[in-house]
């Protein structure tokens, strides 16, 4: 496997290995104890699997506070994504920077998000699948968002004039200006 150091400490593409022929390839998506080897010691707990139907839809940024942070591995199952991380831990010499990266069902490229992130992506085409593991179950009164376009992150979705489809939940999240992080940078 392929492990990809990004400008956000923590924040890494991993690319598997495919092994292919003539009837297609295999792939090892996650290997606990290759992870360990590496460095990446995560308990996964919990696998979701989103479908959106319309290329231009975006969904996110979400988190997860503690004591339900979740960290997060991100792959495409069908279709293609740009997939975006935001650090959000208070004293990081990165917060508020974010790094995004193409991750598709041909390129077969992961991002892994840890803790302290917003997460969130746009389809680049129709039927995309995203399938994630997080390190924590999912817990409502944990759940929150920051505004997708907001300004102060500045994040380019590569979106042009085109009007993105939102949930209703991520059309009303909160600017970054009027966010409080629950996260703090450990160093």
């Amino acid at each position: 496997m392929k492990i990809e150091r990004t400008p956000l400490d923590g924040v890494l593409v991993l690319t598997p290995a495919r092994f292919g022929d003539s009837r297609g390839f295999f792939s090892e998506a996650w290997n606990r104890r290759r992870m360990t080897e590496a460095g990446l010691d995560i308990d996964f707990v919990q696998d979701n699997h989103s479908l959106s139907a319309e290329a231009g839809t975006v969904r996110g940024l979400h988190y997860q506070s503690p004591p339900h942070a979740q960290a997060k591995l991100v792959r495409c199952g069908r279709g293609r994504l740009f997939d975006v991380a935001v650090d959000i831990r208070r004293g990081s010499p990165t917060f508020g920077q974010w790094f995004g990266a193409e991750l598709s069902f041909d390129n077969g490229r992961q991002m892994l998000i840890p803790e302290g992130f917003l997460h969130g992506f746009v389809t680049r085409e129709p039927e995309t699948e995203i399938i994630y593991k997080c390190s924590d179950y999912y817990a409502p009164e944990c759940d929150g968002a920051v505004r997708f376009d907001d300004a102060d992150i500045g994040i380019d979705w590569g979106l042009g004039d085109a009007t993105p489809i939102l949930s209703d939940k991520d059309a009303a999240a909160p600017a970054f200006a009027d966010f409080g992080s629950p996260f703090e940078w450990k160093g």
